[in-house]
């Protein structure tokens, strides 16, 4: 498949051929499994104190009183130790040493890779995760000087000359307060995914892009699936590089 390569002035440039890792099947239950693989390795270890609830000097007073055999701590009548007392231990305590991370094998990480990549040409796809693009071809290509773009400013007129920036704009007026729990565990706020930049080389548009909401710059190489698809759901707005294109090409095989 051919595609036009746009200057950073919204022209086109030239025309290339796609590379066949962008015609891969589209297989969403392998998307899936990469994306929560990844998530749950970022799980960190926890559990409770293996001795919390025990530290008593709680001993059941045996049987003939007329009273349950539960351990009681001494000098008084309370119960102590067991789960179903006050201060007692967790009858069935989170142990730091459960593995939560859910594998999955190479092969399928690099399909599912493959494929979120692919998913990236479809219309359809990139529409139902509700991006709002006025690009007239999908994926959008852009020469390697955008690579090199240092500020917010000029990051900002490429994207309106690119036909992304609503999406921007739209990811920005998404930021809202999260519900439950989490307000007060360091992540009151969320926001939705806009564009994603994939490059070939990080030359400052790291700098340039990271105070757009929700926009990802990554390179080439460091590409995954969670990236591809967050939430697990494919079809992600994305921006390629020329040379990014390149490496795509022999890479995730």
């Amino acid at each position: 498949m051919k595609v036009n390569v746009y200057s950073i002035e919204g022209e086109v440039k030239e025309e290339i051929e796609l590379p066949a890792i962008f015609n891969e099947e589209y297989r969403p239950d392998l998307i899936k499994r990469a994306v929560l693989s990844a998530q749950s390795a970022r799980i960190q270890p926890w559990g409770n104190d293996p001795m919390a609830g025990k530290r008593t000097s709680a001993e059941s007073w045996g049987s003939g009183r007329g009273v349950a055999k539960v351990p009681r701590i001494k000098g008084s009548s309370k119960a102590g130790f067991i789960p179903q007392a006050i201060g007692g231990r967790k009858a069935h305590p989170v142990r730091a040493e459960k593995n939560h991370h859910e594998k999955v094998n190479n092969k399928e990480r690099r399909f599912a890779i493959r494929s979120a990549i692919a998913a990236t040409t479809n219309p359809e796809l990139v529409a139902a995760r509700g991006h709002v693009v006025s690009a007239e071809q999908l994926p959008i290509i852009v020469e390697d000087d955008i690579e090199a773009v240092k500020t917010a400013s000029e990051t900002r007129e490429i994207f309106e000359k690119l036909g992304v920036y609503d999406d921007v704009i739209k990811a920005k007026n998404s930021k809202h307060i999260r519900a439950g729990r989490g307000k007060t565990r360091g992540r009151k706020y969320k926001q939705g995914k806009g564009p994603l930049v994939v490059v070939g080389e990080d030359k400052g548009i790291s700098l340039g892009a990271r105070n757009h909401a929700g926009v990802d710059i990554v390179v080439a190489d460091n590409l995954n699936a969670e990236l591809l698809a967050p939430g697990t759901h494919a079809g992600r707005l994305t921006i390629f590089t020329k040379s990014a294109v390149e490496k795509l090409g022999g890479l995730f095989q």
